[in-house]
């Protein structure tokens, strides 16, 4: 139903009248652009992470509350070692959308690899932080401390392998010659952590991560701080922008941190697609995003961070069109 023009009178009438139709003109259209196309419908794969990391949790209720939004989407989840190997899924047509964290994406820019150039945004989600756990006995007060023993640095094609070798070049460390690396991701290190063939291990994940609340109520562990080597990780250069100084709150882990809150380094997550993605789906994907921030935060805390006014902020990638129609959509 078209709204009925309002009457005016006086000799601005016309102008008026003219400039109301416009008006009308550009909502109908931007109505169009989005309620024309045909709902989304078919398979569609998001490649998530490992089984206990937040990736994978958070996969699993986005699901759920698209099967409400977009009926027609059957979503499927893809595990894999993290954020790299999430960008390859991604650009090899085995899934449609990914999380990647900011510097991985643009670490994978700036190595060129396969399909780079095709890489689109379609929100910026929470933060990761990074967590160095060790046993709570553990003399390790800080990185630089980790010379010679046994550090979990996670998967290959991980995103926290990928930090973790510039945290512990910032340490003044040689991730190959100067730790023993056990590449596992977190399904696995927290086991071996408890079982003693682990001293450490990193991980990079939202607060609070799933498998590291688990072992702490079984096993008496503490966070170590990172703030110490923010100054020397910035000046590695540009990838390393995309990381900023950052304090775990004393109740991301009570029963660890005993009130106490631990400083270390924060990046962002990007929900990510490719430009071959259809903008209806891309429009779809976004907006249940979105939409679903309270509900998925209840059970994924991390998730409480995404906002609407900060969504767009996807650097390194552009926006998809798809998700630009959506926050144009929006706009107050």
């Amino acid at each position: 139903m078209v709204p009925a023009l309002p009457q005016f009178s006086g000799r601005r009438a016309p102008q008026v009248a003219v400039a109301a139709l416009v008006a009308l003109a550009l909502v109908a259209w931007g109505l169009l652009s989005v309620r024309g196309e045909p709902a989304p419908s078919g398979k569609v794969t998001l490649a998530t992470g490992v089984p206990t990391g937040v990736y994978a949790r958070y996969g699993e209720l986005l699901r759920q509350d698209l099967a409400h939004d977009m009926p027609d989407v059957d979503l499927r989840l893809a595990r894999s070692e993290g954020s790299i190997d999430n960008l390859r899924q991604l650009v090899s047509g085995r899934a449609e959308f990914t999380i990647a964290t900011a510097d991985a994406v643009a670490t994978y820019r700036a190595r060129g690899e396969r399909g780079a150039d095709r890489l689109r945004a379609c929100a910026r989600l929470y933060d990761d932080y990074m967590q160095l756990v060790v046993p709570k006995k553990s003399a390790v007060r800080s990185a630089k401390q980790l010379r010679r023993l046994r550090v979990g640095v996670g998967s290959d094609g991980s995103g926290v392998q990928l930090i973790t070798k510039r945290l512990l070049k910032a340490a003044g460390l040689d991730f190959a010659k100067d730790i023993e690396p056990v590449r596992v991701g977190i399904d696995r290190m927290p086991g071996l952590l408890e079982q003693g063939k682990l001293d450490a291990f990193f991980w990079s994940g939202g607060l609070p991560t799933t498998a590291v609340q688990r072992l702490a109520r079984r096993f008496p562990i503490r966070l170590v701080q990172l703030g110490d080597l923010s100054e020397a990780l910035h000046a590695q250069g540009e990838p390393t922008r995309h990381y900023r100084a950052a304090v775990m709150p004393a109740d991301a882990y009570p029963t660890v941190q005993n009130g106490q809150a631990v400083k270390t380094i924060a990046v962002a997550n990007l929900l990510v697609t490719t430009d071959r993605e259809d903008a209806a789906m891309t429009f779809g994907m976004t907006r249940t995003v979105i939409n679903s921030r309270d509900w998925i935060g209840r059970q994924v805390h991390a998730a409480q961070r995404v906002d609407l006014r900060t969504a767009v902020f996807t650097d390194p990638l552009a926006l998809h069109q798809g998700a630009r129609q959506y926050y144009l959509s929006v706009k107050p």
